[in-house]
């Protein structure tokens, strides 16, 4: 059966997550393999409509993976009726004008987190969206970890009992810029610009804990802005005016407690650059971006507090490993696959702009927290006028 090709106007892939996730590790790898197989045999290629503000940027990309369609007006693109589906990777504070336009335009969207700098905005997307009839989506993309499907393959399996805790370490040290060239835009580090490490990283654990544990059900968070001075791509320095480190404590539907460190302040010392250690009545786990470690109930340990002798074995090495059992594809590319099949066949797509909406949510109360030193209480959905 022959392929059909669609158009996706992809708008912010000069930006490293767009386009080393988004364009050369799932759009393009996709054609790469042949398309992605719909339920009747079919296969969809993917026709990338490159959108960006810099005409060398993008004429560059272009030539360099043979791409033959590019613009800097979002308009023509989006006039286009064979561009179905409008992404968007650009920098937060722009993607609200953008996806609206794309939405007005009839084109289903799906767009990285978080969706929106305020909540008011991510539900007005999710509203427009529903309204216009359009399919949407949002990357969620740490649920298709290797790591985290273990996890998850863990709690559907009952290994935990009743799920007591869960304590997340996430981050690395972002050089300034001065002896060191930053690994990270300078855009993350001012809040006029969309940046903050809560804002960025509190919509991934909304969605991990939601997905994994359980609604999120409280909010207390501490924003810090530890290094106040960084230094630009030019080389200028300037006032780091958002959040390089956040500490937020989420109280779960059933009683489960997560307490989750976010810093581009910290040296990391643990195994992967995010982990997350779920202790539960029956057994315990340690899941990363990779691996997973379990220790059950019945081969716990007895230690014994004496600080006047050394640790006779190490306590990592009393943990095993939790086997692959399956082949584990690129996360962003297997998202890609699925909004793909939702747009042509309906396929099942939960991570919507509503889904978006509530990570939004999650990282508003950790501002407000912050900012008023107390616990954020969040009401289930439904019960506060216009809460996702």
């Amino acid at each position: 059966m022959s392929a059909r090709t669609i158009g996706v106007v992809m708008n912010g892939v000069t930006g490293r997550m767009g386009y080393r996730q988004h364009l050369l590790r799932s759009v393009l790898a996709i054609n790469a393999e042949g398309g992605v197989p719909l339920s009747d045999g079919r296969r969809i290629l993917l026709e990338p409509v490159l959108v960006g503000r810099s005409e060398p940027k993008l004429r560059d990309l272009a030539e360099r993976h043979d791409i033959s369609d590019w613009t800097t007006d979002l308009s023509e693109a989006l006039a286009d009726p064979g561009n179905l589906i409008y992404f968007d990777a650009q920098v937060t504070h722009a993607r609200v004008a953008s996806v609206t336009k794309a939405i007005e335009a009839g084109k289903h969207i799906y767009a990285e987190k978080p969706t929106a700098e305020t909540l008011e905005d991510a539900l007005s997307l999710a509203k427009a969206a529903k309204a216009a009839g359009v399919k949407n989506g949002v990357v969620q993309d740490k649920l298709f970890l290797p790591g985290l499907l273990k996890l998850k393959r863990l709690v559907d399996g009952g290994f935990f009992g009743r799920i007591l805790s869960v304590r997340g370490e996430f981050g690395y040290w972002v050089f300034e810029g001065g002896w060191q060239q930053a690994q990270r835009p300078s855009w993350n580090y001012r809040a006029e610009d969309g940046g903050g490490i809560i804002l960025d990283m509190f919509p991934h654990w909304a969605y991990v804990l939601e997905t994994l544990f359980g609604r999120i059900e409280a909010v207390t968070a501490k924003a810090v802005t530890h290094i106040p001075e960084r230094i630009d791509e030019s080389g200028q320095a300037y006032a780091a005016t958002a959040d390089d480190a956040a500490y937020g404590l989420f109280e779960l539907a059933g009683g489960a407690i997560a307490q989750i460190n976010s810093s581009w302040c910290v040296r990391v010392n643990r195994d992967e650059l995010v982990e997350f250690q779920v202790d539960g009545t029956e057994g315990s786990a340690v899941a990363g971006l990779r691996n997973c470690r379990i220790q059950h109930r019945s081969t716990t340990p007895k230690p014994v507090w004496n600080p006047d002798l050394p640790a006779t074995e190490r306590f990592r090495d009393q943990w095993q490993e939790v086997p692959d059992n399956g082949e584990f594809d690129n996360g962003f590319k297997i998202q890609w696959e699925l909004f793909i099949r939702h747009v042509l066949e309906d396929a099942p797509f939960p991570y919507d702009l509503a889904a978006g909406a509530r990570g939004v949510r999650i990282a508003e109360a950790g501002l407000l927290s912050s900012a008023e030193g107390r616990r954020i209480e969040l009401p289930a959905a439904g019960t506060e006028e216009g809460t996702p």
